[in-house]
């Protein structure tokens, strides 16, 4: 298989390149990534590298014409390339349609044009706003509460629309919340983890007992995998949701970063809770599982630990982002103070 990974330099993007290489050494990667603040080419290593099956492009997915000489080499896309952060929405939003719908439609035109065998587009449960009641299945109405999960929305619908008109084999995912190694220190749990080891504040928006659905980020990629090698007829122009069905508030989170690291809780910080604030998001996965027996292997307690135990033991990676990157300090000072 020939696959075209966007936003491979990412945190999901890396993490799925490393899991492709390792299970299809046959398989040829072909990496496109913009190396925007969150792309990070210390994701990969010197063993990538020099790894023949394995291409590094840098460039961006609105540029028709490097898309479209990619796509000709390539049979499959997995596309992961988005602007990703909540937060940054509130404050950027042109930048989050720019990239998530109109580099989303670049990359559809191209597909379509070299007949791409099977397009993955990686969605999110923020398109579906709050889980009211049950966890959200796919065909719950999408209701978006920020411009992040509307651009998020807007890109979904668009892959969708590719199938119904153009026939092109686009199979959606919508993913619970992932956690794991290599996650720009931006989110929450690289974020509280890092600062916690620095014994700076965790800033906690409003009163922190806002839930997410947690899934460890190689489960997700397992779960990307199986839709890129599934049969056609079981997967294409369907959408799928997928969770390990953890639910856990910010407080619980920032409860067992500070119990693993030894730091006391007098470092939670409450801040002005940002504008349309989802208070749950949960997504049911049972359509994965009945499809095409899919099941999450990592225990959330085993990996958070995991987790923290990677941040802590590779400093050096989150150190030179957070302060190498003036971005990133006028970023933390904007949405928490100092």
């Amino acid at each position: 298989m020939r696959i075209l990974i966007t936003g491979g330099a990412g945190f999901i993007g890396s993490n799925f390149v490393h899991y492709i290489l390792e299970k299809y050494p046959d398989d040829r990667v072909l990496v496109l990534d913009a190396l925007t603040y969150a792309g990070n080419l210390d994701n990969f290593s010197k063993a990538d590298g020099e790894n023949p099956n394995f291409q590094f492009f840098h460039g961006n997915i609105i540029d028709e014409e490097l898309v479209n000489e990619l796509m000709r080499n390539v049979d499959t896309v997995v596309h992961f390339a988005a602007e990703t952060h909540v937060d940054r929405s509130i404050h950027e939003a042109g930048a989050f349609l720019e990239t998530d719908v109109l580099g989303t439609y670049v990359l559809l035109e191209a597909a379509r044009r070299s007949a791409i065998k099977r397009f993955v587009h990686i969605s999110t449960d923020e398109v579906y706003g709050e889980a009211e009641g049950e966890a959200s299945r796919e065909g719950d109405d999408l209701k978006p509460k920020s411009p992040y999960a509307a651009s998020k929305t807007g890109a979904d619908r668009l892959a969708w629309s590719y199938w119904t008109t153009y026939d092109l084999p686009v199979t959606i995912s919508r993913c619970a919340n992932n956690y794991g190694p290599l996650q720009y220190p931006e989110k929450l749990i690289p974020l509280f983890v890092t600062n916690a080891l620095e014994d700076k504040p965790l800033p906690v928006y409003g009163h922190g007992k806002n839930t997410r659905d947690w899934i460890y980020v190689m489960d997700h990629c397992s779960a990307v995998d199986l839709l890129l090698r599934a049969d056609a007829d079981k997967v294409c122009g369907e959408v799928f949701n997928v969770s390990s069905e953890c639910e856990k508030s910010v407080l619980d989170i920032t409860a067992i970063i500070l119990k693993a690291l030894g730091k006391p809780e007098s470092l939670i910080n409450h801040v002005e809770d940002r504008p349309g604030h989802v208070e749950r998001h949960a997504v049911d996965p049972s359509k994965l599982k009945k499809a095409l027996g899919w099941k999450p292997e990592y225990d959330f307690e085993e990996n958070i630990s995991k987790t923290i135990d990677w941040y802590r033991e590779n400093e050096a990676w989150w150190r030179k982002l957070k302060e190498k990157q003036a971005e990133y300090k006028a970023w933390i000072k904007e949405h928490y103070g100092e």
